[in-house]
């Protein structure tokens, strides 16, 4: 008999030959459409279980950094492409999706991780150190790339000169590698899963299960990418469909920019709350901060580098309202990072700055 071909292959293929036969052939109809979003929460879920088949085989944080930065590089192209046709009106949407992102991994996925990873163990157990790191990088990125825009002078409104552009596109790509650096190579011992006290975690049980060979574990990373550029190509196929859902409901424009940071962000939103219902907090904080970075250390050197043929201008400057949210979330965060142990009040405090950033994203 032959062998049968599971979902999370045929998925994600399925996805990727539908994306690229109906590519370029206009706004897909009502059936076509949902069809399509059929197909693209398939591969969401593929993605995850080959990101986690690839992060069995190379082991924490080599698994989460996997998936942070191949989800970053396709939604970087992404951007750039619905910025080259998108012309003025698309001027913040970089802005708006890598604020998204980071509004969604620091307290999205970090706050649903600790919220899972409390109510089954009580009190969940991470490394400071290293999620602190992370923080602090991510901070300093957001800052540089994001905040500082709207205070600079050279240029008007909220955008940075040429030449800051060039300084903070740099600046942005060399933190990012080296907390790479540090994550994989110089403190590795930091970022690695914490065993929860208290109760057996299903971490402890799968920790000494036999990794996938390499075979396995090259066709789950082709597979992987496979599934994430189905995700990010049908969700841009869709993304007509969410501007006009998106005017219907009388939405400012900008909330286009949120939408696709939620879709393109699922499979480490997925992976993340299934991490901390294994006892695994501290990859579910790598995920998160580790997207975040990803978002903004890998996107703003690439829309720099894109600003040279894109037309247009660049906004990337936050507006009052964003500011205090990301200066309060950056607080909670610390106060949530420190002790190196949370309970499902972090989590959900997490969760209700995440619903106030959709709340008055709609209603400014």
């Amino acid at each position: 008999m032959r062998e049968r071909i599971s979902w999370n292959v045929l998925v994600p293929l399925t996805a990727l030959v539908t994306l690229a036969s109906t590519w370029g052939g206009g706004h897909p109809g009502p059936i076509l459409s949902a069809i399509e979003a059929i197909l693209l929460i398939g591969a969401v879920l593929a993605a995850v279980h080959h990101a986690e088949v690839v992060a069995h085989r190379v082991g924490e944080p080599f698994g989460s950094l996997v998936l942070a930065t191949a989800v970053t590089v396709i939604e970087l192209a992404l951007i750039i492409e619905l910025m080259a046709s998108g012309g003025n009106d698309a001027a913040t949407l970089a802005r708006d999706t890598a604020f998204a992102a980071l509004m969604i991994t620091t307290n999205g996925i970090a706050g649903l991780s600790l919220l899972l990873g409390s109510r089954r163990y009580g009190v969940t157990l991470f490394n400071p150190h290293g999620s602190g790191a992370a923080l602090a990088t991510l901070t300093t990125l957001a800052t540089l790339s994001l905040a500082l825009p709207t205070f600079t002078t050279t240029r008007a409104g909220q955008e940075f000169s040429p030449g800051q552009l060039a300084f903070a596109a740099v600046a942005s790509l060399l933190l990012y590698l080296l907390f790479v650096f540090t994550q994989t190579v110089r403190h590795r011992d930091f970022f690695l899963p914490i065993s929860q006290k208290g109760q057996q975690s299903i971490f402890d049980e799968e920790s000494h299960a036999e990794p996938p060979d390499n075979a396995a574990a090259l066709r789950s990373l082709g597979l992987l990418l496979v599934a994430l550029l189905a995700v990010v190509g049908l969700a841009e196929q869709e993304s007509p469909a969410v501007e006009k859902l998106v005017s219907a409901a009388g939405f400012p424009h900008s909330f286009v920019g949120v939408v696709i940071a939620l879709l393109v962000l699922l499979p480490e939103t997925l992976a993340a709350g299934r991490a901390a219902r294994q006892g695994r907090i501290q990859t579910s904080l790598n995920l998160a901060y580790g997207s975040a970075m990803a978002s903004i250390g890998l996107t703003i050197p690439g829309i720099a580098l894109a600003s040279i043929w894109l037309k247009g201008p660049l906004i990337l400057g936050l507006g009052p309202t964003q500011l205090a949210l990301f200066a309060l979330t950056v607080v909670i965060s610390v106060l949530t990072v420190v002790p190196g142990r949370a309970t499902r009040l972090q989590g959900e405090v997490h969760l209700v700055l995440l619903a106030a950033f959709l709340f008055l994203a709609i209603i400014p």
